[in-house]
């Protein structure tokens, strides 16, 4: 049975889609899903410049996988679920779900990590200032020093 052949658009997809860190398997699926095309995870790990299988790729498409990771990387804020905003309305809607369902459990647990959430509990923010806004004073550790023993070599 022949292979199929993937157009460029697709092609661009399966690039994009492993510089965003999807699995081989994952990107198998959404091509299937989305395009109607079977492609094996082993037939994608040709289209990832930093697999064994991705060692002859073209120029172009190491480019674009470098360039579309490096924005991947540095641009959090295409990516909904980093916005506290979406996690709460997220949370709000299986808070809502659980309690029309009749799992108060859920509900509970749901509530108390927004709750968290809203607190700043999930954020890994320091206060690196002292009283009235002064800087903290630097903790002194003592140095201690040993005398060795001389082994008799004195």
């Amino acid at each position: 049975m022949a292979r199929a052949k993937l157009t460029r658009e697709q092609q661009t997809y399966v690039v994009q889609a492993l510089a965003c860190f999807d699995t081989p398997s994952v990107v198998a699926a959404s091509l299937k899903k989305d395009y109607g095309i079977i492609f094996t995870p082993q037939a994608i790990e040709a289209y990832d410049p930093n697999k064994k299988a991705g060692k002859g790729l073209a120029e172009r498409w190491k480019a674009l996988f470098v360039e579309t990771r490096k924005t991947f990387l540095e641009d959090t804020a295409s990516i909904a679920i980093s916005h506290r905003a979406v996690r709460l309305r997220a949370l709000q809607r299986m808070a809502d779900k659980a309690e029309n369902s009749g799992n108060m459990v859920l509900a509970s647990s749901l509530l108390k990590q927004a709750a968290e959430e809203v607190g700043g509990s999930y954020t890994n923010r320091r206060e690196l200032t002292g009283k009235d806004g002064k800087d903290l004073p630097v903790p002194v550790s003592p140095v201690t020093i040993f005398q060795l023993p001389d082994n008799g070599r004195s």
